[in-house]
């Protein structure tokens, strides 16, 4: 895991890991937590962590694909997979590897 911190698109990785695992607890843990036991708290705290981690996973796709000369193609599709359930993980596995164009 420490190789993965000595670049940037290994952070990106671990980023990516992170705001999954985050939009996937906002979603099937917080939200019904709000919307069937009537919790909005715990969606402002699993929301706000989440927004911050959606935005450093989108800083760090921007600086990848600017730092390492990643194709369009490859930009458009990190920042969809970040919208989707496990998209993040789907772009580990297919966009984020060091010999991805």
């Amino acid at each position: 895991m420490f190789t993965l911190l000595q670049n940037n698109l290994g952070r990106l990785r671990i980023i990516g890991f992170i705001e999954g695992w985050s939009y996937l607890i906002l979603l099937f843990v917080a939200m019904p937590l709000k919307y069937i036991w009537d919790m909005p708290d715990a969606v402002r705290t699993t929301g706000m962590a989440h927004g911050v981690l959606f935005v450093f996973f989108m800083l760090y796709v921007t600086l990848v694909w600017y730092e390492e000369h990643r194709s369009w193609n490859w930009a458009v599709k990190s920042f969809v997979a970040s919208i989707v359930p496990f998209g993040t993980f789907w772009a580990d596995k297919h966009l984020f590897q060091p010999n991805t164009p």
